[in-house]
């Protein structure tokens, strides 16, 4: 009686990986086509994508539109400045998730839930987009780097998964023997919380360098001075201004529809492929940090 059951379970249990990869397949094909067009539009002949033609690989293969963008100096100026903001941001961001989240996460810090009630309040209401010009104006940050740094210096969000990694997978009886040594504070935390904490580290600078490295928003509306632009912002008014060449009636109008056609495609690659090159070094301990951070505890 065992060895029919035993036949017909493992017959299941095969259908159930067929399924799972099937799923996968199919849930890897969504993520990755898109990506794999773009790259091949903005190689291939403008043209050609117009008309359809483009579906996986490139087409009449060119590199016009990379040549457009990167003969570009405000290109090299905007990636310069991304690079920058994104460096001091991030490790400003890593200190202070740090300083808050450490001390919140010791059960023997008088008055932690309240204080977390607050800071999780920040999270649901804000002061406006108004409110907070006005504060970064008076603060005399309005057309300096620090108007894209110091205001988001803490991520809510991130600090209560950098908290909750903190309480749930480093044991309090740890530190209360750290402490019996004769170890202070600053040493328990340098010494065994943070070596103890590198997956959850490599998630924090994950999320708070790609934050930065997207963000355009804010410098549109403090940023003036176009030498302190990032390149995200250089890169909207590049697409921006060939499409209103592209429809300004003079010569060539044709040509300059496909040329926007295709910088709009190269505008991508050239502003995501940083992060992607960054993410496989971060990738092994992305996971780990990210389940243990914001399930456990």
């Amino acid at each position: 009686m065992s060895k029919p059951s035993t036949v017909k379970e493992a017959a299941n249990e095969r259908v159930f990986d067929v399924i799972i990869y099937a799923n996968a397949a199919i849930i890897i094909v969504i993520v990755l086509y898109p990506l794999i067009f773009i790259v091949s539009a903005s190689f291939s002949d403008p043209t050609r994508v117009l008309n359809g033609e483009v579906w996986l690989l490139p087409k009449s293969v060119t590199l016009d539109a990379y040549t457009n963008i990167l003969q570009n100096e405000k290109i090299w100026t905007g990636y310069r400045n991304t690079i920058f903001y994104t460096i001091v941001g991030t490790v400003m961001n890593i200190i202070m998730t740090i300083l808050a989240a450490y001390p919140l996460s010791r059960p023997d810090l008088p008055g932690r839930n309240a204080i977390m009630v607050f800071i999780t309040l920040t999270m649901f209401f804000s002061g406006g987009l108004i409110p907070t010009y006005l504060l970064v104006k008076d603060l005399g940050m309005v057309d300096t780097m620090w108007a894209l740094i110091v205001p988001g210096a803490i991520a809510t969000y991130n600090l209560i998964v950098m908290r909750t990694y903190f309480q749930s997978s480093i044991p309090w009886e740890l530190q209360e023997a750290a402490h019996i040594d004769g170890c202070s504070n600053w040493r328990l935390l340098f010494s065994i919380i943070l070596p103890l904490s590198k997956p959850i580290l490599a998630v924090m600078v994950l999320f708070y360098a790609v934050g930065h490295w997207n963000s355009f928003f804010n410098a549109l509306i403090y940023i003036r001075n176009e030498d302190l632009h990032p390149l995200q912002l250089v890169l909207r008014e590049i697409l921006l201004i060939s499409q209103s060449d592209a429809v300004d009636g003079s010569v060539g109008l044709e040509d300059k529809i496909l040329l926007a056609e295709s910088i709009k495609y190269a505008v991508i690659i050239v502003s995501s492929l940083p992060v992607l090159l960054m993410y496989p070094f971060v990738q092994r301990h992305f996971v780990k940090g990210v389940m243990i951070g914001s399930i456990k505890g």
